[in-house]
């Protein structure tokens, strides 16, 4: 006899009804496996950020200078294997397993190859980046050698990525929640042996980073290719030859999902470049507040995993109405989770940055801009899950419009003159707007149900 989650889960495949209590309990046993995976990142992040601000702000600064290109070359990645994972989820909700183990096959092909494009891509262009961002010299050369070797370990962070969506979309979050842990400890690990035993800095930081990537995908293929009840590929023989309408779906999910990753990451691009010229103590406050901010932020994105999911599995099933329910529950966890984080937030900011970094000057800015964004924290909770549920129907066209109309419009273009006259505080309060307006926007969209239809 299967876990309550896969009896809940098999209900929305046969099509019998779930009570508002069935339906509430298999977004929470969803959920917190996919917060807890999300929150072992964060903590990564932490670990990373606080070990390298120790170095002090030059070092920091450099790893935050040219983060926004490695979110921009992760956020293809995502976007190729969202076409994939969303066509597996359809599937398994309509008891195709044979089906979605074929998607799988094809995906390795087009994900694990297109990550060797966007690796060569990212050490191609790895000297020059630093200087393109406007970064000084006393950062570029430390910058330069992180960004270069984290793109050549991009292939096993894809892998790691694409196998974790995929048991998502299966239903197993549980597997990639315990191997995020796993790789946030040996994060800690790697980083202190190559940051302070073998006195390699930033370069350290990017190695223990990058070896702890590929072990992790490794763990997380083996399972999903020999151990996933619903995915295992060596249940049958197949071809793992790209079929024409398999990639055609994908691109259509995908596609508008990658503009929008150039779109809205070239907006975290622009938003580099408009804080660059406030100096290596902006620079490094704003990267640390980045880093502070995801601890509230991360559980929505595990809330927007599991939203992705149980919709995709209504979709594929046939049940409209109970993907919507699904939508909203999980819209409104989000809110509710991250509308508690922002209040302890508030009043703990200068606490999360003194973690970070021993610097006075830059805990007192970090502190101050965070403040500032605890009061978008509702906003980006209904836009991040809402954005999920639309991704699990397949409906990435307008979404996509919209996140990117929001940061270039309601975000990027203000900040270009409130930076200048108020300097960092004035671009985090261009932030909270935005995020703010576009988690407005998005629960229009989830209120009007025409993101049901895109499937």
């Amino acid at each position: 006899m299967g876990s309550t989650k896969d009896i809940l889960l098999g209900r929305i495949r046969s099509g019998e009804p779930l009570s508002l209590g069935q339906r509430l309990r298999l977004c929470l046993m969803l959920s917190y496996p996919a917060i807890l995976a999300q929150l072992s990142s964060v903590m990564m992040q932490y670990i990373d950020t606080s070990m390298v601000g120790h170095l002090g702000p030059e070092a920091g600064a450099s790893i935050g200078l040219v983060s926004t290109c490695l979110w921009l070359m992760g956020g293809f990645g995502m976007a190729a294997t969202s076409g994939f994972s969303v066509q597996v989820a359809h599937h398994i909700g309509g008891n195709d397993f044979r089906g979605a183990r074929d998607i799988l096959r094809q995906a390795l092909v087009c994900v694990l190859g297109f990550s060797g494009v966007i690796a060569l891509l990212g050490i191609s262009v790895s000297q020059q980046l630093p200087f393109w961002l406007g970064g000084g010299e006393d950062i570029a050369a430390d910058a330069s050698k992180y960004f270069l070797i984290m793109s050549l370990f991009m292939p096993a962070m894809l892998l790691d990525w694409m196998c974790a969506a995929m048991l998502q979309a299966s239903g197993n979050m549980k597997v990639p929640s315990i191997l995020s842990i796993g790789m946030c400890l040996m994060d800690v690990a790697f980083n202190y042996l190559f940051i302070y035993v073998l006195d390699m800095g930033v370069v350290g930081a990017a190695l223990g980073s990058g070896l702890a990537e590929v072990i992790t995908g490794l763990l997380m293929f083996s399972f999903l290719a020999f151990r996933s009840p619903e995915l295992r590929l060596n249940h049958e023989r197949g071809s793992y030859r790209p079929t024409e309408p398999v990639i055609r779906k994908a691109l259509n999910i995908s596609g508008p999902m990658a503009l929008q990753n150039v779109l809205m990451r070239g907006g975290y691009i622009a938003a580099t470049v408009i804080v660059a010229p406030l100096g290596t103590i902006a620079i490094a406050a704003n990267s640390f507040a980045i880093t502070a901010e995801s601890l509230c932020y991360m559980p929505g994105a595990g809330i927007a995993d599991a939203a992705t999911t149980l919709v995709g599995q209504s979709i594929g099933a046939r049940r409209k109405e109970l993907a919507r329910q699904f939508a909203w529950i999980n819209t409104l966890m989000a809110m509710g989770i991250m509308g508690f984080l922002a209040i302890l937030m508030y009043i703990f900011a200068p606490q999360m940055m003194g973690l970070l970094s021993p610097d006075a000057a830059v805990i007192d800015l970090g502190a101050r801009v965070l403040r500032i964004e605890a009061f978008a924290e509702l906003g980006y909770a209904a836009a991040m899950v809402a954005y999920g549920a639309c991704v699990g129907a397949g409906d990435t066209k307008w979404p996509s419009i919209m996140n990117f109309g929001s940061m270039w419009v309601v975000r990027i273009i203000p900040a270009i003159f409130l930076t200048r006259m108020y300097g960092l505080v004035g671009f985090w309060i261009c932030m909270a707007v935005e995020l703010t307006f576009r988690g407005a926007i998005f629960l229009v969209r989830l209120h009007r149900g025409r993101w049901l239809n895109a499937a």
